[in-house]
């Protein structure tokens, strides 16, 4: 039994079982039944891309939970999403994306629902958790070639706290893991990001945890005009992020002559999209593949 709690809802448990169903049968249950049964989702692989100590801890592996498309031509270079699962930079799990990352590996993508550092069990701060989301998009290119991907369609994908590193990834110039092969580029080509928290000044999501360096962190504040394409969601009753928050990123996304998509959901609070509320799930999955393909990073219609 597992037990985890994904940014703005109640903790909940389900049981964990291998399935030996194939993917696209799971997928084709999972439309007929839209259950929250999360048992039906596991990643094809796991994979360290980072191995992190503290003090208080020791030492610790990060990991990427790797979901694998179908078979491909060996000259067909696939684009990617990683995705960074929220829960306020404290604690979290990348099940939450599961349900994501298996709907666009059936795409074909490469799907990853990342590990990053969080406080409750690495004893990190938020500077920690974006060098490691940095991290796993150098990583990423980095092993390109193993995994068949298109080292310019990566994309970075995030809910809340997820959706902030995912965020600062592209935008911030700080924190960097010291040692790392800094002429690999961390900025991913697209963003996907789910009310995430991307304005941490005066007023906005955790400014007096990082009032020392809210302007170095904050994604809002640190855009130009190679911020990759955005797509947003956020619903309109979200009580950390303002819908006038996500407006104004929008409009200085536009100011740089950069693309922010942004979808209002009315009537919906913090972590609206999670699988558990399947028909918000469901909509912004299909509005984020229209958003990839309007890039060139998937072809066809959506599939759900």
């Amino acid at each position: 039994m597992l037990c985890f709690q994904p940014a703005g809802v109640l903790p909940y448990c389900y049981s964990v079982h291998l399935s030996n169903m194939p993917r696209c049968l799971r997928a084709r249950d999972s439309r007929r039944h839209p259950i929250f049964d999360m048992s039906q989702f596991e990643p094809d692989k796991i994979l360290t891309y980072k191995t992190v100590t503290s003090d208080e801890f020791g030492p610790a592996e990060l990991n990427l939970h790797v979901f694998m498309p179908g078979p491909q031509s060996p000259t067909g270079k696939r684009p990617a999403i990683v995705f960074f699962f929220g829960g306020g930079w404290n604690d979290g799990t990348p099940a939450q994306y599961y349900p994501q990352a298996e709907y666009f590996a059936g795409r074909g993508m490469v799907a990853i629902s990342a590990e990053y550092r969080v406080t409750v069990r690495h004893g990190s701060s938020t500077r920690e958790s974006v060098k490691d989301a940095k991290s796993v998009i150098r990583w990423l290119r980095h092993h390109a070639a193993d995994f068949c991907i298109d080292p310019e369609r990566i994309v970075a994908a995030g809910g809340s706290a997820g959706g902030h590193i995912a965020a600062a990834a592209a935008t911030v110039k700080c924190f960097e893991e010291e040692g790392e092969n800094r002429s690999i580029s961390c900025r991913p080509d697209a963003l996907v990001l789910f009310n995430p928290v991307f304005d941490n000044g005066p007023g906005g999501f955790g400014h007096e945890r990082l009032m020392e360096y809210w302007q170095d962190i904050s994604p809002m504040h640190n855009i130009d005009n190679a911020t990759p394409p955005t797509i947003v969601f956020l619903g309109t009753e979200d009580d950390l992020i303002p819908t006038t928050t996500a407006e104004k990123y929008k409009q200085l996304m536009n100011d740089q002559g950069c693309r922010c998509d942004l979808h209002l959901y009315d009537g919906v609070e913090h972590g609206f999209f999670n699988f558990e509320h399947y028909e918000n799930y469901k909509a912004t999955v299909i509005e984020a593949d229209r958003f990839l393909a309007s890039l060139g990073f998937l072809d066809g219609e959506p599939t759900l």
